[in-house]
C-alpha cells in the first residue's frame, strides 16, 4: 500500500471479496538517507513519526500516514517493511545508466527487485498467498500457466513496469483495479469514503527530491559530470552541454541551440561526451536491439514473429516483427 488511491482501492476490493488482507507500506528513503541503516528482516509496525522518507513521489511521509490511516478504515493489519539498504540498488542503477548514456527506468526496477523481489520474499515468511498491488495491469489465471494482459484502461495501463516479473510468480500476484477505468476506482474510493480518492498520482521520481535528476547524478558522481559539445549529425559543434546525462534520445526542449529550426536529439556518445542533433526523421529507426529480456510467453526463437510493439509508455503500439538473437537478448523490426 503506497499510500495512493489505486492500492488503497486494491485493497478495500480484496477485503470485499472476503480474503485475508495484510497492508504493507515500503519504506525506501530519498536521496538524503539512501545511507540507511540495515534493513529488518521482518515488518515494523508502523509509526509514521519514526519513518524518515522524503517528502514527494510513492514513498514520501504524507504517502505512509494515508496508507496507515485507510488501513485502519478497512480494518487490516499494516506494517512498513524496511528496505532503505535495498533501494540504494535502484539509486546507483539509475545513475550508472544515465552516466553509460542510457534513460533507465527507476520504476521498474523497483517492481522487479522490491515489490516483486523483497517483498514477495516477505510474504511467504507471513504465509501469504498473493501480492497484490494498484497497477494498472490484469493477470489472466488459466489452468496451467499465466498470462500478463494490458490494463483496461489503456491510458494508464502500467503492464510494461511488470515485464521483469518472474514467470513462477504471475500465479502469485493479484491486480484488483486492472479491470478498471481510473474514473472508476476513483468513484469506488469516494463511495467507500477513502481519504485518498482525490489524491493526485505520483509523478516525480520518489529519490529526486527537487526533481533534478542531473543534480543527483552529479552529486553521487561528481567526477562522470563534465561540459562537452553539441554537434549535427556532420560532426560539426553546433553548441555546448553541461554533461551528456542531462539529455535524452528524442528530446527536443531544453537544448540551448537555435539552428532556425527545430532540433531533436538523435545519438549520445558518453565516451566522447558529445551529443548528436539532427531533424525529426532523423530519430527514426527501423528497428532495435534489446537484452536483458524476460519471457512471460514462450520465446519466438529465431524465427520472427508478428507482434505490436511500444517503445514507450505513452507511444502508440505499432505493427513489426520479433525475434530472439540469444538466451538474453532480441530483436525487433518495424514494418
Amino acid at each position: 500500500m503506497s499510500g495512493g488511491v489505486d492500492s488503497s482501492v486494491a485493497a478495500a476490493l480484496l477485503r470485499e471479496d472476503g480474503l485475508e488482507v495484510v497492508g504493507c507500506f515500503m519504506r525506501l528513503g530519498s536521496d538524503d538517507s539512501i545511507e540507511a541503516a540495515e534493513p529488518l528482516d521482518h515488518a515494523e509496525a508502523c509509526d509514521p513519526t519514526q519513518i524518515r522518507i522524503g517528502h514527494q513521489g510513492c514513498c514520501s511521509l504524507n504517502d505512509a500516514a494515508d496508507a496507515r490511516l485507510v488501513a485502519a478504515m478497512l480494518d487490516i493489519p499494516f506494517y512498513v517493511c524496511n528496505f532503505k539498504k535495498d533501494f540504494g540498488r535502484i539509486i546507483h542503477y539509475f545513475v550508472s545508466e544515465y552516466n553509460a548514456g542510457r534513460t533507465p527506468n527507476p520504476c521498474i526496477r523497483c517492481n522487479d527487485w522490491l515489490k516483486f523481489g523483497k517483498l514477495m520474499s516477505y510474504a511467504r515468511t507471513i504465509d501469504a498467498d498473493y501480492v497484490a498491488t494498484g497497477h494498472y495491469a490484469r493477470i489472466e489465471h488459466r489452468d496451467d500457466h499465466c498470462q500478463l494482459l494490458r490494463g483496461a484502461d489503456h491510458h494508464k495501463d502500467q503492464s510494461y513496469v511488470l515485464f521483469g516479473t518472474k514467470r513462477d510468480h504471475l500465479p502469485h500476484v493479484l491486480l484488483p483495479v486492472g479491470s478498471y477505468q481510473k474514473s472508476e476506482i476513483r468513484q469506488i474510493a469516494r463511495e467507500k469514503k477513502l481519504p485518498v480518492s482525490d489524491k493526485p498520482d505520483s509523478q516525480e521520481i520518489c529519490f529526486v527530491p527537487d526533481n533534478n535528476y542531473a543534480g543527483l547524478i552529479e552529486r553521487q558522481t561528481p567526477d562522470e559530470v563534465k561540459n562537452g559539445t553539441i554537434v549535427d549529425r556532420n560532426g560539426q559543434i553546433v553548441g555546448e552541454h553541461g554533461g551528456h546525462q542531462h539529455f535524452t534520445i528524442g528530446q527536443r526542449r531544453g537544448l540551448n541551440v537555435s539552428l532556425g529550426h527545430p532540433i531533436y536529439v538523435i545519438d549520445k556518445n558518453p565516451q566522447t561526451n558529445t551529443v548528436t542533433v539532427g531533424l525529426k526523421e532523423q530519430t527514426l529507426g527501423r528497428g532495435l536491439l534489446a537484452d536483458q529480456t524476460n519471457w512471460l510467453v514462450d520465446p519466438p526463437g529465431d524465427r520472427p514473429i508478428p507482434c505490436l510493439i511500444k517503445i514507450r509508455s505513452n507511444s502508440p503500439a505499432v505493427p513489426g516483427r520479433v525475434r530472439t538473437t540469444g538466451q538474453d537478448s532480441l530483436s525487433v523490426s518495424f514494418d
